[in-house]
């Protein structure tokens, strides 16, 4: 099984060498580039690999302009820091994405999956069709700005730097500003976390969003559970239910 690895780090590369060697014995590794500029120049002088190993972020810019300047051929198993949940639709097939730091066994299952494909000759799906998909799921999300809400008789719009957090009393649901001002929002808390960023908030319970910077404390809370102290102070407990503990602590730690 003849490879190519197209990675812009040295070290990452040898490693990468070293545990295609412990996995599979039949892996050659024909040559490493390090740029979009090499592996063109490589794809266009040499005849087309069994298998290549992709980084996305290469020195000159995503090896997804590759596929623009070249056609290639050769199934693709990407290699990525991107989050996980970003790239599960494209496990499918011909191409696959390992996760960095690579992981022996994952390497290992990713070659055996390739070798399934090739004995059982299913038809390949399409390379360029799904590196633009990629390139799509990739793209900086555009989070909501702002919201038009009702106060009074008016309509005002309000920043979402400006809300502190959301929640449910009922059957309505609201969000409190950072001045301690109450608006209804005509949004579900399902609606919310499509619209929210979530690096800036998070969903501490079904009925609760938080900003980051409205959390004044975190307390323990029975039933393994955390309670918050917040800024402006709430009309209503603000819980962090058992299930989202763990993650929350993460999103804290960012």
């Amino acid at each position: 099984m003849n490879i190519l690895i197209v990675e812009d780090e040295d070290l990452a590369v040898k490693k990468l060498q070293k545990t295609l060697a412990a996995v599979d014995d039949t892996a050659v590794v024909l040559a490493s580039t390090d740029s979009i500029k090499s592996t063109v120049e490589w794809l266009n002088d040499n005849p087309q690999p069994d298998l290549i190993l992709m980084d996305i972020e290469l020195a000159d810019g995503q090896s997804f302009e590759i596929f623009n300047l070249v056609d290639v051929k050769s199934p693709v198993i990407f290699t990525t820091s991107y989050d996980e949940y970003a790239l599960k639709a494209f496990k499918v097939n011909s191409v696959d994405y390992l996760l960095k730091p690579i992981q022996k066994e994952e390497l290992a299952a990713a070659l055996t999956k390739y070798k399934k494909l090739q004995s059982n000759a299913k038809p390949d799906i399409s390379l360029d069709n799904l590196v633009k998909e990629l390139q799509q799921k990739l793209q900086p999300k555009e989070y909501r700005k702002r919201f038009l809400v009702k106060h009074g008789q008016k309509l005002v719009s309000v920043e979402v730097e400006d809300i502190a957090y959301f929640y449910s009393d009922g059957r309505l649901n609201f969000f409190k500003t950072k001045d301690n001002k109450k608006f209804v929002v005509d949004y579900t808390m399902d609606e919310l976390e499509e619209m929210l960023d979530p690096e800036r908030y998070f969903r501490i319970s079904r009925s609760f969003y938080v900003s980051v910077t409205s959390i004044d404390k975190i307390d323990d809370y029975f039933g393994n559970r955390l309670v918050l102290g917040l800024i402006p102070e709430v009309d209503k407990e603000a819980l962090v239910s058992r299930e989202k503990v763990t993650e929350f602590k993460k999103w804290m730690g960012k």
